[in-house]
């Protein structure tokens, strides 16, 4: 989604990017160092709403799609080596219900569990993130901003934050784009904080940009290996959801205006008659994942209580099996919201029984039955459900690793082996620094182990991650004083933590005397 965008600006193509050519920049006034400190002020407020989300399984789905287009993204050359490096190409989920996506300064994306429960295959969602990333590699962004030259970036990220929260209130607006709701009227306040509603509308991407984030976005996820049609059938999903529902929950199709022109273009790349024939089947995976981010986005009772209707013998006869599995999965992850266990686990050991399943199916029902399990404190079942064999799944089937060592330990660190817990932790971090879930799970680890300081380096780590800098150094700082009073904890003296604590201290000061200077 385009949340800030003027008139395009011709950029070269990516084939004339990728030869060998000097690279001399894009022509953008803002640094991408520049872009990255913005969008790390922004993120930081969208980390701290109560609707961001971090799901083990959901973002384990997401990034199962995030990653073979960023790889695409490489190959083809939209993706320069500084922006890759510079960039923080990090997708937070929000639990809201609205159908949205967005794209934000330095890397950083936001996906709405709506949208994400709106999709029947991988190929949909691809073309989403496809067209998201998109308008991070052409600095749609920096380029906005010099044709705005006149506003500073500072203030245009105040904006962006009034216009998320505007897409978060289930407002009517007219076609005037004028908004009744005191969700909206609070998302305005923002927006005037920060010179604001005079040009709020001029934070919408253009149309040249969205046409070129969609072209560019086609071009990835076809070379990401997902099916083209997925752009025209998400296009038109989105198109007559908004049709059969335009009560202000749709902002996605607000900033993207999907004319007939638009689906016709993506007809047109993957040829007419093969757009009109080629009928989209949904996809396991995806309709499971759909469930889920349903029911975690509803998290009222009466909405949780609705999915045991769709398991009945009557209406689950009439679905196909792909469907019946979502339906099954939907109810069994709704029952666990209500404490419901038993019913839970009834529902998941249907899910299991059912014949013809793809292997992705066993993996999600170990995951499920271990949430069960470790929702009741009941150890040796979540162990054994953690070692339960399941069917090797093929390469275009989602993995779930990330998942499976958060569970495997929370098992671990209540039972006892809160050592290997860290160890597998702390191998997982070193590869996946910027794991905000992993270094919680660590820092938990370590304070089982009685490792006091090394507890507090970590979960310091998961705030910086955060951006919530002062949280960090503050913590760093309940760990100087630790050492200086020889109260290491259970494990006795640790002073390569206690190295890295001084240096992680120092460093945060350094960044934020910086941020202090960035802002007189």
């Amino acid at each position: 989604m385009g949340l800030c965008a003027s008139v395009a600006t011709d950029t070269p193509p990516a084939a004339a990017r990728g030869i060998g050519l000097p690279d001399l920049g894009d022509g953008t006034e803002i640094s991408p160092a520049a872009e990255r400190r913005l969008g790390d002020s922004i993120v930081r407020s969208l980390y701290r709403d109560p609707d961001y989300i971090d799901d083990t399984i959901l973002s384990d789905y997401v990034q199962s799609l995030w990653q073979p287009l960023l790889n695409a993204a490489r190959a083809r050359g939209d993706l320069r080596p500084d922006l890759d490096e510079t960039f923080a190409w990090q997708i937070l989920l929000s639990r809201e219900r609205a159908i949205n996506a967005f794209a934000l300064p330095g890397g950083y994306f936001g996906l709405y569990l709506g949208m994400v429960g709106l999709v029947q295959t991988r190929d949909e969602l691809a073309s989403v993130l496809g067209h998201e990333i998109s308008h991070v590699t052409q600095r749609h962004f920096a380029r906005k901003t010099d044709k705005d030259a006149a506003r500073t970036p500072w203030m245009i990220g105040g904006m962006i934050l009034g216009l998320i929260a505007a897409s978060k209130s289930q407002s009517s607006c007219n076609a005037l784009n004028q908004c009744t709701n005191s969700g909206y009227d609070a998302a305005n306040a923002l927006i005037m904080g920060s010179q604001g509603l005079a040009i709020q509308s001029s934070l919408n991407y253009s149309r040249d940009m969205e046409r070129e984030a969609d072209r560019t976005g086609f071009g990835l996820a076809s070379e990401a290996g997902f099916a083209p049609q997925g752009f025209v059938s998400m296009f038109e999903k989105l198109q007559q959801s908004s049709r059969n529902n335009d009560s202000g929950g749709f902002p996605y199709l607000r900033s993207h205006p999907l004319s007939t022109d638009r689906i016709a273009d993506m007809q047109s790349r993957i040829g007419l008659e093969q757009a009109q024939n080629k009928a989209v089947q949904s996809d396991w995976e995806a309709l499971l994942m759909a469930a889920r981010a349903r029911v975690l986005s509803d998290s009222g009772v009466d909405g949780l209580q609705r999915w045991q209707a769709d398991v009945q013998p009557a209406v689950l006869a009439a679905k196909a099996p792909a469907q019946q599995a979502a339906a099954l999965y939907g109810a069994a992850v709704a029952a666990l919201k209500l404490r419901a266990f038993d019913q839970a686990g009834t529902l998941a050991a249907q899910l299991a029984g059912m014949g013809g399943v793809p292997p992705l199916v066993d993996r999600l029902v170990r995951l499920l039955n271990t949430e069960i399990a470790l929702s009741q404190d009941q150890l040796p079942q979540a162990q054994a459900s953690l070692t339960t064999p399941v069917r090797a799944a093929s390469a275009k089937e989602m993995s779930l690793d990330r998942a499976e060592l958060l569970q495997r330990a929370q098992v671990q660190v209540r039972g006892n082996e809160a050592a290997r817990a860290a160890t597998a932790l702390h191998l997982w971090t070193v590869d996946h620094p910027r794991d905000l879930g992993a270094w919680r799970a660590l820092g938990a680890a370590y304070e089982a182990q009685g490792r006091a300081v090394a507890a507090i380096r970590a979960q310091a780590q998961a705030d910086g991650l955060q951006q919530d800098w002062t949280s960090a150094l503050g913590r760093l700082r309940a760990a100087q004083d630790l050492v200086r009073k020889g109260q290491w904890g259970s494990q006795g003296p640790d002073y390569i933590e206690a190295a890295i604590v001084d240096t992680r201290a120092r460093e945060i000061v350094q960044l934020l005397r910086e941020q202090a200077n960035q802002h007189r």
